[in-house]
């Protein structure tokens, strides 16, 4: 088998197995059916899938993107087959519960397996990641009828999933949504209003679409106290259809292959039951929605991040091939003389582009994989104490989980152009398409600024500020355990352990003079320092497992580790500058002036 340029397996099994330990879990009820050899074969069949059914539509869906000819949105063919593969191999429901139909593998096997379909074509890979997290939240808030009707046909493969939040006046302001939702005596709920963004909103794929609809019961308090959330699936148990229709399609630079949906509820093109109104059912409690939602939002943002690292590797990976091959200049040592010209990689000025992108890709996988391994930790966990305290941890590194990767790898996907020059621009390669599918990911599930104001302002100080020293203290006992190895790895633990000790100062000074305007005013800087922190404790982490084997593969990555300390970490020691400074520059600049 030829080595894919999808993603490293390689890298996979050191993450997996040598240092998160996921076969351990197999000690643990919930996975005691599973062993090393079911999780490798699971690993095994996604590859496969993706080889094989992802990758080879990756550029034609990027041409031929999604149709609306009246309410009647058509698909590329090849999309529908990856999906059908997907529910063939059932791993749809790879981490839900046996008894739902699912695999009840771990959520970080999971992710690792999934990975696999975001690399080969993230267009496609889409309506599955979606479609898993509709189904987790109706497991966790849902009915049993509706976990029977609607969860288990999305683990089959037969219906798909979304998540129908944002508004056409309203964006990531959910407090002014305006979908509205009126009680029927029968128990259920007639909806009416616009959802736009939705990807995966409409197409003819699957028999059926979930719809999950956050609106307003008339009567409930106004802002996000007054959010419901409710099922409004396409077509309704009888086989009719809802009164839930495409408005039009938005039509994006990447992610092309992804319907994305302005969604018209209620506007009477069909009458269920006789009259008009999209039909749908509670889901958890009255007024309650928002909560439940965000159950669905954050695996979905963890998601985001993981689409942004599997692009970003796969052409990371594509780069490093391409410079092994392409042949151009001499070296330095050379220069003015005659004689063959050289791969690229050989120039040094290639290889910090691709050095950098090993960091910025193997760094974000580390951190999608520990993020899922908490996940694990908080279902599975033998004392209420673990449990509590991986949920604490994953509720504080989920908005760096998202954000990191889609700012970090989509910087790698640049790299990856330019190290292909001019051929790197133009659609001979893929690289061009990867960069313009990344583009997304910092706007995708909240953007990179909303997780930078969710970070400082809620998930740094909850709880009195327990989430955030609780990372910081699993920081800094990596970075004294490195200071107890010796050696190189001793000095980027100091340097580690100051710079965490001093995100929690900053933190502490940000907040002390309560004035969250300002605050607030650079919590990207926050968010990025805080972002870069966790990636070089991760990177330490790695080496510190790599030791002192001289195989390839562990010095490449002793040496990614020291770019990484060398190059990126420096960073953070500016952003904190200007925090603790109490910077106003933006909270002073008047619009006017612009």
């Amino acid at each position: 088998m030829t080595t894919s340029l999808l993603l490293s397996r390689r890298d996979l099994d050191f993450l997996l197995y040598e240092w998160l330990r996921v076969d351990e879990l197999t000690g643990r009820a919930r996975f005691a059916e599973h062993s090393r050899e079911t999780f490798d074969a699971v690993l095994d069949l996604c590859a496969e899938v993706a080889e094989e059914r992802f990758a080879p539509h990756l550029k034609e869906g990027d041409r031929q993107e999604p149709e609306l000819d009246g309410d009647r949105v058509t698909v590329l063919p090849a999309v529908k087959q990856a999906l059908d593969a997907l529910g063939a191999a059932g791993v749809i429901g790879a981490s839900m519960d046996a008894a739902v139909g699912g695999l009840q593998l771990p959520a970080t096997v999971a992710a690792a397996g999934f990975g696999w379909f975001a690399a080969a074509n993230v267009a496609t890979s889409a309506y599955a990641m979606l479609t898993v997290g509709n189904a987790n939240l109706l497991l966790r808030y849902g009915t049993p009828e509706q976990i029977e009707t609607w969860v288990r046909p999305m683990v089959q493969g037969r219906f798909t999933g979304t998540m129908c939040l944002s508004e056409p006046q309203a964006g990531s302001s959910l407090a002014d949504l305006t979908t509205r939702a009126e009680p029927q005596p029968d128990g259920s709920y007639r909806l009416s209003g616009t959802k736009m963004w939705i990807s995966g909103g409409d197409h003819e794929m699957t028999e059926n679409i979930v719809h999950l609809v956050l609106a307003r019961i008339a009567g409930a308090p106004g802002g996000v106290r007054g959010i419901s959330l409710f099922l409004v699936p396409k077509y309704l148990p009888s086989g009719e259809r809802n009164d839930l229709v495409p408005g039009g399609l938005n039509h994006k630079m990447g992610y092309r292959g992804t319907v994305n949906a302005l969604l018209n509820l209620g506007e009477g093109r069909y009458t269920p039951g006789g009259r008009a109104g999209a039909v749908g059912w509670l889901v958890g409690e009255p007024n309650r929605g928002l909560a439940a939602m965000f159950h669905m939002m954050n695996e979905a943002r963890i998601g985001v991040g993981a689409g942004a690292t599997a692009i970003g590797y796969t052409a990371y990976l594509k780069s490093v091939a391409y410079a092994r091959e392409r042949r151009q200049g001499r070296p330095a040592r050379e220069r003015g003389t005659p004689g063959p010209q050289v791969p690229i990689i050989e120039h040094a000025d290639v290889r910090r582009m691709l050095l950098a992108q090993k960091s910025y890709v193997e760094g974000a996988l580390a951190l999608i994989l520990y993020s899922n391994r908490l996940v694990d930790e908080v279902y599975s966990a033998p004392t209420e104490a673990a449990r509590a305290g991986a949920g604490r941890l994953l509720d504080t590194l989920t908005p760096i989980s998202k954000a990191w990767p889609s700012q970090w790898c989509l910087a790698a996907n640049d790299l990856a152009i330019q190290v292909h020059g001019g051929y790197g621009y133009t659609r001979d390669y893929d690289v061009e398409q990867h960069y313009r599918d990344n583009r997304l990911n910092p706007i995708h599930e909240g953007t990179n600024t909303v997780q930078g104001l969710d970070l400082l302002g809620r998930k740094a100080i909850a709880e009195g500020g327990a989430g955030l020293r609780a990372l910081l203290g699993r920081i800094i006992g990596t970075a004294e355990r490195a200071v107890a190895a010796g050696g190189e790895l001793a000095g980027y633990g100091t340097a580690l352990a100051g710079t965490a000790r001093r995100i929690g100062e900053v933190t502490a000074q940000l907040w002390a003079t309560g004035d969250a305007e300002t605050a607030l005013a650079n919590s990207a800087a926050y968010l990025d320092a805080a972002g870069h922190t966790v990636v070089a404790w991760l990177w330490l982490e790695q080496a510190l497992v790599a030791g002192d084997r001289t195989e390839p593969f562990y010095a490449g990555k002793r040496h990614a580790a020291r770019y990484f300390f060398r190059y990126e970490l420096p960073k953070v020691a500016v952003a904190l500058d200007l925090l603790a400074s109490l910077d106003r520059t933006l909270v002073d600049m008047d619009p006017a002036w612009f």
